[in-house]
């Protein structure tokens, strides 16, 4: 499978040294490059894109602008010469972030990362067929707790809470803690479920007793909702077809 990749950088000289780090991955395949984010806005509403470089500091529109007005926004590695967003890069849920001059050894960390991700992204879900089983569809993760890989029902997920390197996934009756990045469950989880109402936590919308705009209460814990999580969590919680 190849991973469809957009590069957005406004200095053509970049998007060059990218596409030549690029060219030693066979799995890569670079669809486009834009020069800006307002092209590259345009390119995505028609366009699926796996990855995508995004240079942070463009003029009209940033990088980190330009991920936060993206609904479902693809896998990013963000791009600068300015060590001072790094932390905002990573509050979007960033893969990684490359400082200008990119050494190939960093870059090649970097697509560590990325690769890691879309491996387990294609063995960590797992959808029951409904012909075969006589059923409605089920959505199941393979979470590895305690040494071994343990199916879990995401109709049973209450909350998703980050620990670092880890996640807690709180259910009705225990809790599991697995080494992943809650990333990449934010990814995998169905839409239509789960929103993300904060960079620590994912919550189930259907086990939402009340919400507030700075918080959701699920099964009497209150929950808070990020400041760069509002606007999805408005979009979701508050709009009048909810």
């Amino acid at each position: 499978m190849k991973i469809k990749t957009l590069i957005v950088d406004d200095e053509p000289f970049a998007i060059e040294v990218i596409e030549g780090y690029l060219a030693n991955f066979p799995e890569i395949s670079v669809t486009a490059t834009c020069a800006n984010a307002i092209q590259a806005f345009q390119l995505l509403q028609k366009n699926k894109v796996d990855l995508m470089f995004l240079d942070v500091k463009m003029p009209g529109l940033s990088g980190t602008e330009l991920l936060r007005s993206l609904k479902n926004p693809p896998k990013v590695i963000f791009t600068t010469a300015f060590q001072d967003y790094a932390v905002e890069g990573f509050d979007l849920n960033a893969v990684d972030y490359l400082l200008k001059p990119i050494p190939f050894d960093r870059f090649l960390k970097a697509m560590d990362k990325v690769f890691d991700q879309f491996k387990l992204q294609q063995s960590i879900i797992h959808q029951s067929d409904p012909v075969l089983s006589g059923r409605s569809s089920e959505s199941y993760l393979y979470l590895r707790v305690d040494r071994k890989m343990m199916k879990v029902n995401v109709n049973d997920i209450y909350w998703i809470e980050s620990l670092k390197d880890y996640i807690k996934v709180v259910l009705k009756e225990k809790v599991l803690i697995s080494k992943q990045k809650i990333s990449l469950l934010d990814d995998l989880l169905p839409e239509s479920q789960f929103v993300r109402i904060h960079r620590s936590f994912i919550v189930s919308l259907d086990k939402v007793e009340s919400y507030h705009s700075y918080s959701v209460e699920i099964n009497g814990k209150e929950l808070p909702i990020g400041r760069y999580y509002k606007a999805a969590c408005q979009r979701r919680f508050f709009s009048p077809t909810t």
